[in-house]
């Protein structure tokens, strides 16, 4: 299970060529899946960086640990945090602002019964997300790692 097979599934479920016009439904699920492309991504890369990657020799139950420690709420907060942000690259930037739009889409098509998607929105939003997550792994090693431990750890002061 990769990002990308996140991706994959969210443009599956919003073009569906040749149908018509894609579900409502659909275009819901492909919203929540193309938001969770980029929270499995950071959760992914938060794994990797601090416990190690695949080919390493790194305690599976240690990095499962370091996976599911991500919290969405306390990624949107660290995101919205615009002055603590700007030490990071514009990459990283650019990920945590479209983590946080994306997830308020999330909130809204998972929750919101009035709220209401077109497939061109809804293919948009994919297209940004794919676009940040390329970003992302472009950004430094050192980058990412910082990100890590700013979104997982709590941030007392030193």
């Amino acid at each position: 299970m990769t990002p990308f097979n996140f991706v994959v599934t969210a443009r599956r479920l919003a073009e569906q060529p040749g149908r018509g016009r894609p579900l409502e439904t659909d275009l819901r699920r492909a919203i929540s899946t193309a938001y969770y492309a980029l929270f499995h991504c950071l959760a992914r890369s938060c794994a990797d960086l601090l416990v190690g990657g695949p080919g390493s020799a790194r305690d599976l139950a240690a990095w499962t640990r370091v996976y599911r420690a991500l919290q969405h709420g306390t990624v949107r907060q660290r995101c919205n945090n615009l002055s603590r942000m700007q030490d990071f690259p514009v990459q990283i930037q650019d990920f945590g602002g479209v983590f946080i739009q994306m997830q308020l889409q999330r909130h809204d098509a998972d929750y919101n019964p009035d709220a209401e998607f077109t497939r061109q929105q809804v293919i948009t939003n994919i297209n940004e997300v794919e676009n940040a997550i390329n970003g992302f792994a472009r950004a430094p090693v050192k980058d990412r790692r910082a990100f890590a431990v700013y979104v997982l750890m709590d941030s007392r002061r030193a």
